[in-house]
């Protein structure tokens, strides 16, 4: 029996790629776990309550699109935050960012672009799921590389005409995953500008939005606001996940364009799952909500005072201005993570299992990937044995 070729030569996913590397080997301490970015501040006080209010919700197939209420909260959520007014018809509910960053791309990206393959345009590192959704679409996967030299964000305008003549969709994380840079406005005009000439779509994936360092990051919908750009090209992917330290609760969005929303809701109805009554009043009450997120935002922030001192001094440190991780460089990211497991105990992530090779270099290759979810004192701990083993 054939198995789709286009999917043949994938490596295995980041996470079981590193239990292959490291559960061979027993810790050298007490295990600190820094790999995945699963959050573990606490989740909003009112989620129990609501959710037992709702319990009744679980007996009745749920809207496909989001309740009339959900979709409001989201409404007046991305008018408070973003200052962009969007009716219910430009919004949709999303069982987390991951099916709708995956599945919006099945719904928009044409099987041709100009009479040839289309091209799918993705930072290098890169959140996974962006490359899958590309072969799934047949489309061709074109890995941009995001540097410290061009400040951890992709340079897509220094890509050939060619490629950008075929690029149908183009993928930007902000703030970043792994490396925690954050857009700015004039960085986001710039590539609508592009978007526009070349006559292709923006995803936006802003998961991270509501956890930074200094200043709310620029958000895609309103930058497109205030320059006119065209509504079909921008498509902003949001999740609680991160806001409201809900992972497991696989709530989000996508915002976008009125005939792109509705293409998405046309291929949901037929291939996807919408999320349960009880998940949907749940995600209603945290989106009216920004008391928790404060607070939860306060505590990274401590976490990016306490990493800054932890690092201090060291050369290449560059602590994130956005999300909650740390992007750290080394000589080898598979030879650091294995002797910090061996050596300490602290599980970290080989930054190459977040990339591709190109043009025989891998731009993760030198780093590693530090999830700063852990409760505070474990966190500090965790990156003091990292720093005097790796740097000391």
């Amino acid at each position: 029996m054939a198995f789709p070729e286009r999917f043949s030569n994938l490596p295995d996913y980041a996470f079981p790629r590193l239990r292959k590397l490291l559960d061979p080997h027993a810790p050298g301490g007490e295990p600190v776990a820094m790999t995945i970015g699963e959050p573990k501040h606490p989740m909003p006080e009112f989620v129990g309550p609501v959710l037992a209010e709702s319990l009744a919700g679980f007996g009745l197939y749920p809207p496909n699109d989001g309740t009339p209420e959900l979709l409001s909260a989201i409404g007046g959520w991305l008018k408070r935050r973003y200052r962009v007014d969007l009716g219910p018809e430009r919004i949709m509910v999303l069982n987390g960012t991951r099916e709708g960053l995956f599945n919006a791309a099945l719904a928009l990206v044409p099987e041709t672009k100009r009479g040839a393959r289309p091209v799918v345009l993705m930072p290098n590192p890169f959140y996974q799921v962006y490359a899958m959704a590309a072969l799934a679409l047949g489309a061709e996967p074109v890995y941009v590389p995001a540097l410290a030299s061009n400040g951890f964000l992709p340079d897509y305008a220094s890509l050939p005409a060619e490629i950008l003549e075929r690029t149908a969709l183009a993928y930007l994380c902000s703030p970043a995953n792994p490396q925690g840079s954050v857009a700015s406005r004039d960085y986001w005009a710039g590539l609508m500008d592009l978007a526009e000439t070349h006559d292709f779509r923006l995803f936006a994936d802003e998961c991270y939005a509501e956890i930074w360092r200094t200043a709310p990051p620029a958000g895609a919908l309103e930058v497109a606001d205030a320059t006119g750009a065209d509504p079909e090209r921008i498509f902003a992917f949001h999740s609680l996940s991160k806001r409201s330290n809900l992972p497991g609760l696989r709530s989000g969005f996508v915002a976008g364009g009125p005939e792109g929303i509705a293409r998405i809701r046309q291929l949901r109805a037929f291939a996807g799952a919408p999320l349960p009554l009880p998940v949907q009043r749940v995600s209603e009450r945290a989106w009216a909500d920004e008391t928790h997120v404060e607070a939860n935002r306060a505590l990274y922030q401590e976490k990016f005072r306490i990493a800054d001192e932890v690092f201090s001094g060291l050369q290449g440190y560059m602590g994130p201005e956005g999300g909650f991780f740390l992007w750290l460089p080394v000589p080898d990211g598979e030879e650091a993570a294995l002797k910090l497991w061996t050596e300490t105990g602290v599980r970290v992530l080989p930054g190459a299992y977040l990339a591709r090779e190109v043009g025989g270099e891998n731009p993760g290759k030198g780093y590693i990937r530090v999830a700063m979810v852990a409760p505070k004192d474990e966190m500090q701990r965790g990156l003091v044995r990292l720093r005097d083993c790796l740097y000391g």
